[in-house]
């Protein structure tokens, strides 16, 4: 997953203003944060609920629903991950497309379009047997859960910001993780029925109009008046040169990351169903993942205001692949599924604390430089992202096996941590 460009801002994680400044005294904070209101708690559930849509099921409800397709279609690992492609190309291009300021229209109209989108890939997913047309469909499943993320967040940080309650944009990002342990129980409570594969796309796209509905009428269509911002004067002097050292490891890094945790990320489910020893987790591994996901934003956030965003990115990258490593490693169902939750409590943070170090980097250039480094990193992370499950198909051809790609994806996370604390 990547917290793409938003306009040509960063997508703030949490009420501080920089990383590096440390943590203020407690004191301090609560006397500058009011109470939440309930228009902004409503307006945080409502991003919450479009996040959980199109991140926790749109875009990550194939990861449970793999297996089944495996053994009611019989695709190969190759095909498999060649679908997973397909949807993180979809969401590299609506990233850096939503990212565009000459598209017409509201921010709520074009995440509300991208949820009723996501809404029908899925259940489009049901109604075919192609993989060339499951490539497609989850190529513009990609587009839409990139579109519902750019808007969503856009819209919803900026009134939450304008109220003065910016620490709410937590329980917005929280629907990733909250989406991911949803779609985990709807498949494996559905499985207890004896359902299909087909059943279970159907079951997810009718969850994304609820969901769509929900959003709708937690996030209205016209912010409370509120009252405005200050005027910042854009024209700064020229900066240092752009791309140093720090900024060009940063980026591999974060390629690193994307490769790192995509392969366990999209095969996880399948490992657990083709591995005997381990099958019994199969039904919890992606609950597990998606538990651990929803609080890790506020956890590295507060990680990266003790110790540095670099020092927090490096260990979650850590402690990701050794969480990785486990889950290709190990036959213990509890090991097995401690891997499941260092992923799932560590890929939305490094996302978030990848980007913030990226904006701390580039704030001497100007919003330009700002702008065109966010654009870099988020280009390298969907490169990572794409190779990921074609790099993991190609190795199961080859061995019978995900074990030498989710260990290749372990090192790939050693690597980057080492680029970006140097």
């Amino acid at each position: 997953m990547t917290l793409p460009i938003l306009r040509g801002t960063l997508v703030p994680i949490s009420h501080a203003t920089d990383l590096q400044e440390g943590p203020a005294p407690s004191a301090v904070r609560k006397a500058l944060m009011p109470s939440p209101d309930r228009a902004s708690v409503r307006l945080a559930i409502g991003g919450l609920f479009s996040l959980a849509a199109a991140m926790g099921i749109g875009r990550f409800v194939y990861t449970p629903i793999l297996p089944f397709m495996s053994e009611g279609l019989g695709l190969t690992a190759q095909q498999a991950g060649l679908i997973a492609a397909s949807n993180f190309i979809g969401y590299l291009v609506g990233a850096l497309a939503g990212a565009s300021k000459s598209l017409p229209g509201s921010p709520r109209f074009w995440f509300l379009g991208g949820l009723l989108v996501s809404a029908l890939t899925s259940a489009f997913m049901a109604l075919t047997v192609s993989v060339p047309a499951f490539l497609l469909i989850r190529f513009i499943s990609g587009l839409a859960s990139a579109f519902v993320l750019v808007f969503s967040t856009s819209l919803i940080l900026e009134r939450l910001a304008s109220r003065g309650h910016p620490g709410l944009s937590a329980l917005h990002f929280a629907g990733v993780g909250c989406g991911i342990a949803f779609s985990a129980l709807l498949v494996a409570g559905l499985d207890h029925l004896s359902t299909d594969w087909r059943t279970l796309w159907l079951a997810s796209g009718a969850a994304t109009l609820l969901f769509l509905m929900l959003t709708a009428a937690l996030v209205p269509g016209q912010p409370a008046t509120v009252t405005a911002a200050p005027t910042v004067s854009t024209s700064q002097p020229p900066g240092p040169r752009l791309f140093n050292g720090s900024l060009i490891r940063l980026t591999v890094a974060y390629g690193l990351f994307g490769f790192g945790y995509v392969i366990t990320a999209t095969f996880v489910s399948a490992i657990a169903r083709t591995t005997p020893a381990i099958r019994s987790t199969e039904g919890l591994v992606w609950l597990t993942v998606g538990i651990c996901a929803a609080p890790s934003v506020v956890l590295w956030n507060r990680i990266a205001l003790r110790k540095g965003t670099r020092k927090a990115f490096a260990l979650a990258c850590l402690l990701e692949a050794f969480g990785v490593a486990l889950t290709a490693v190990t036959t213990s169902p509890a090991l097995f599924l401690l891997g499941a939750g260092l992923l799932g409590a560590t890929f939305v943070g490094i996302t978030a604390l990848g980007l913030t170090e990226a904006r701390l980097l580039a704030r001497a250039g100007g919003p330009t430089a700002t702008r065109q480094v966010l654009a870099f990193l988020t280009a390298s992370f969907g490169v990572g992202q794409v190779a990921g499950p074609w790099f993991a198909g190609q190795l199961h051809h080859m061995t019978g096996s995900f074990q030498a790609a989710s260990l290749a994806a372990g090192a790939a996370l050693l690597v980057a941590a080492l680029l970006v604390v140097r």
